[in-house]
């Protein structure tokens, strides 16, 4: 097939997702917002949520025209590393625009389905998550092939305008993911400490000033944030396969095949998706609507996986003749689904080591705090392993190609497993606004089910997103390798074990800023309401309205200044490795980063999605129920995991990719410099 005839049908892959994500918008919003309080509960959180992002967004412009300057004046070719910089950060920050904006009117529309029917509550939620889900890989998609089609393939020094599109990706992703992180878990932790262990009032209760932060919260992180995480991810390793591919095969295919591998994987998500249809339970049985919702989705998931394994063997065979790189993208999408339900088992609330924690919260708050860590520590064994195998398999199939390769097989079916996670806070939101707009317990029982799926689905997608922020940090360390002209780097090397450490360290620096931020700013939510409680006459008593702005206005100057100096510090310290003790320093750095992030990034997510779950089911009835004292020490264990899950968890997916990015960008110049 001739090569216009190929960008032609990957173009045609991208719009299609974008025309799904048309079709799906149209099916949300020709639903009832129900009555007049749903609809001003979420006219609040949606004006909070765009706000917030308005807000980050005007930050990251002025970071982005530094980037594009540095870009534009110190590396080749001049200025079309810049340019794909800022392609890949507009589309980012696009996707996670329109994500967010679908899903702040999905959540009052989820909430009055479940008036009538849980299965038409789910069928919105996951419809939500699946704009999220399609915006990302039909605009990551679009963007990589169009700057593939303007610029020509053939000039070796092209290859780093895919690497800047990625770069610009990384960007918008370290802050929406850290800032967002930053923003809901300080609403989270001041709402919850004050409200429920204070006040013992409910989690959603308007009577609580901090609850529409909370909110907004949920879709600032979870949604744009998460967006934002997986883009990057997606692009990252559609980059590097494509730059690793001309290398090692030739331009047409090292170019096409990755790109028609993404095409076909967004095609076959939105069978996936089609295939979720939920069936109605008449009776309000909590236990058989997680278990009615987890088979739904996990449908989808099985039917994208098989047609996907179809059409890897048929793209793959097209362009090379042989199966390897089939085998090393199996190994890759294999490990990405065992990773999946290994961390089900972990945090699901229907699991042992939930039920654990659970327990352990009749023993008192410090059990619980032991207990989670733990678990989340323990977990790290099975994603690591699963990584390590698949890397190995990956290798031996396509040498670091396969690598590459393999990254691109844990993300292919994106655009259904990221309607998974999304649907996630779009069903918390639901929750939320069923018990703020008083629509009675049948209706938040329902929602409270959709919640509980949402929990494990959230923790999925982290699970997910950490361990391919692995493969794909691999990849762009090989990518380094050979940009760099690194043959070996020895840990004889003083250089390179000097990288090494700092390395290891920038996760835990890193880690500490993104939680202090939450410390601070949960610091600030907290003292807010408990003024508003103390000064508001008549609020405890449900005679008065809080000031809701307040808490919303702290939470956002919290995240905006607690996410510069990490920001900052990813971008700076490769740099000044590199141009201080040379290239082989730099590629000590990035394996330390990734060792230390990703066991760090698992056993944060994990621990705080069973810590959040174990609070689930205290809340279902079990150990006292809500309000007992078990209740009360599992809610100081979820407030300890919500920064742990929400926060520095996943960013730090984008710490030890991003410096990878950096490493590869300027490692030509490291060279240079190095020489001189």
């Amino acid at each position: 097939m001739e090569d216009w005839a190929l960008m032609l049908l990957i173009i045609l892959g991208g719009v299609l997702g974008l025309a799904f994500v048309g079709y799906l918008a149209y099916f949300i919003l020709r639903e009832s917002e129900g009555n007049a309080k749903m609809k001003e509960i979420s006219r609040a959180i949606r004006q909070g949520a765009m706000a917030f992002l308005r807000r980050e967004f005007t930050t990251l412009t002025v970071f982005t025209v530094i980037i594009f300057i540095v870009l534009a004046v110190f590396i080749e070719p001049r200025p079309f590393v810049a340019i794909g910089y800022l392609a890949g950060t507009v589309t980012s920050a696009l996707a996670g625009w329109l994500g967010m904006n679908i899903a702040t009117k999905a959540n009052v529309r989820t909430a009055h389905a479940a008036l009538h029917s849980w299965a038409m509550g789910l069928k919105i939620a996951f419809s939500s998550g699946a704009v999220m889900g399609f915006c990302v890989v039909g605009l990551g998609l679009l963007g990589l092939a169009i700057i593939s089609f303007i610029w020509d393939a053939s000039n070796p020094d092209n290859f780093h305008v895919w690497l800047g599109f990625a770069f610009g990706a990384s960007s918008v992703a370290l802050f929406l993911r850290a800032g967002g992180g930053i923003f809901t878990k300080s609403a989270d932790v001041g709402a919850d400490l004050v409200g429920k262990v204070e006040h013992g009032i409910p989690e959603d209760d308007p009577r609580n000033p901090a609850v529409i932060a909370d909110n907004v919260g949920d879709n600032v992180g979870d949604v744009a944030g998460m967006g934002s995480d997986l883009y990057e991810s997606y692009v990252s390793a559609i980059a590097a396969s494509m730059v690793l591919g001309v290398l090692a095969l030739d331009l047409t295919t090292g170019m096409f095949m990755p790109l028609c591998l993404a095409a076909a994987g967004i095609v076959v998500s939105i069978i996936g998706a089609l295939s979720v249809r939920p069936k109605e339970i008449k009776a309000l049985d909590f236990e058989k609507q997680v278990a009615r919702a987890h088979a739904t989705m996990n449908r989808g998931v099985y039917v994208s996986n098989i047609l996907m394994i179809i059409a890897a063997l048929f793209i793959i065979w097209g362009f090379t003749g042989e199966f390897s790189l089939f085998w090393a993208l199996i190994s890759g999408l294999v490990a990405g689904f065992l990773i999946a339900q290994a961390t089900e088992y972990y945090t699901s609330a229907d699991r042992n080591p939930t039920k654990k924690i659970a327990r352990a919260a009749q023993s008192g708050s410090a059990v619980v705090i032991i207990e989670g860590i733990a678990t989340g520590m323990i977990s790290t064994v099975i994603p690591v392993l699963l990584v390590v195998i698949a890397t190995i398999l990956a290798y031996i199939f396509g040498d670091l190609l396969g690598i590459a390769i393999a990254a691109m097989g844990m993300l292919i079916n994106l655009g259904m497993l990221l309607a998974m996670d999304c649907y996630g806070p779009i069903a918390d939101n639901s929750a939320g606004i069923a018990e703020m707009a008083g629509l009675g317990k049948d209706v938040r029982e329902r929602c409270e089910a959709l919640d509980a799926v949402g929990n494990t689905t959230a923790a999925l997608g982290k699970g997910f997103a950490i361990a391919s922020a692995a493969l794909a940090s691999l990849a762009w360390l090989a990518t380094y390798f050979e940009v760099a002209e690194i043959e070996i780097a020895s840990l004889t090397s003083v250089d390179v074990i000097a990288g090494v450490f700092i390395g290891g360290m920038l996760t835990f620096v890193f880690s500490a800023l993104a939680m202090k931020g939450v410390s601070d700013g949960g610091y600030a939510i907290v003292n807010e309401v408990r003024r508003q409680f103390g000064e508001i006459k008549g609020l405890m008593e449900g005679k008065a309205k809080p000031d809701y702005v307040a808490c919303v206005n702290i939470a956002t100057n919290r995240a905006l200044r607690s996410m510069l100096i990490p920001g900052v510090l990813v971008i700076i310290v490769p740099l000044i490795l590199g141009f201080t003790l040379g290239p082989e320093s730099v590629a000590g750095l990035l394996a330390g980063a990734l060792l230390t992030g990703f066991l760090m990034a698992v056993m944060m997510a994990n621990s705080g999605g069973a810590w959040d779950n174990a609070k689930k089911y205290i809340e279902s009835g079990v150990h006292g129920g809500k309000g007992s004292d078990a209740h009360k020490a599992s809610v100081c264990g979820d407030t300890v995991g919500d920064p742990f899950k929400d926060t520095a968890g996943p960013s730090l997916n984008i710490l030890i990719k991003l410096v990878g990015k950096v490493a590869v960008i300027f490692g030509p110049v490291f060279v240079v410099s190095i020489a001189l």
